[in-house]
């Protein structure tokens, strides 16, 4: 069950130009931003990576839509899992499709399955300030592999606007707005809780992101490696 409660997030983020870059500070509107991400373990140990790109972008009178595309990289970079979603701007609140929700772990805990995806999408607002709450967000699975059939069901809760900091990693140093959030899993008779932590830099977007255990100790995290907008 660990696999499942690592990440929620995993979003990559560019600054974008013109009226994209007027109607998202923190997601990718940009046809051709692309993002790598590290995946470390509970020990800091590299564990594959995870690139994002904007395989396409459309500006309309109600907003932005980007069309994001998701490849996940085991540690010997051969490709496991690739998947889509998109992310929408309308009114400075950027909407992310339910599905981003479908983290790493996930994705390659259930690739041999079927899977139903609904839910209620992400949204973080471009004016972000300290102690400002968020609306939680929600992603059902129905998951079939012959005469097996499960449930699951995934919320992002309790998020907030934590605090400012400046943060380092291989791509650089960034002044970042720090969310915290909480996972709530409920899967068959297993229902549990874990927090986690998501670094933003405006003009980039997620600089890193960390899980933690009900004690606190980090179980899993991920840092930007390297973005090209």
């Amino acid at each position: 069950m660990k696999n499942l409660l690592l990440t929620l997030i995993a979003l990559a983020v560019t600054s974008a130009h013109s009226y994209s870059q007027d109607c998202s500070k923190y997601y990718p509107l940009k046809e051709g931003s692309r993002l790598e991400y590290t995946n470390y373990d509970k020990k800091d140990k590299p564990d594959g990576t995870v690139t994002y790109e904007v395989i396409s972008s459309e500006n309309t009178s109600d907003g932005t839509t980007a069309l994001m595309q998701m490849s996940l990289r085991d540690q010997d970079g051969e490709e496991v899992m690739q998947s889509e979603y998109e992310i929408r701007c309308k009114d400075d609140i950027v909407q992310i499709d339910f599905k981003s929700l479908m983290n790493q772990q996930m994705m390659e805990q259930f690739k041999e399955m079927e899977v139903e995806l609904s839910g209620t999408d992400i949204e973080l607002p471009n004016n972000l300030s300290v102690g400002q709450s968020l609306d939680d967000a929600d992603l059902n699975m129905k998951m079939s592999m012959g005469a097996m059939n499960m449930n699951m069901n995934v919320q992002t809760i309790n998020r907030k606007v934590e605090k400012k900091e400046t943060v380092t990693t291989p791509a650089g140093t960034f002044d970042c707005f720090v969310i915290y959030s909480e996972t709530k899993t409920k899967m068959m008779m297993a229902n549990q809780t874990f927090p986690s932590r998501t670094w933003f830099a405006e003009g980039v977007g997620m600089i890193k992101q960390e899980s933690y255990n009900k004690k606190g100790n980090t179980i899993g995290k991920m840092e930007l490696t390297a973005y090209s907008k």
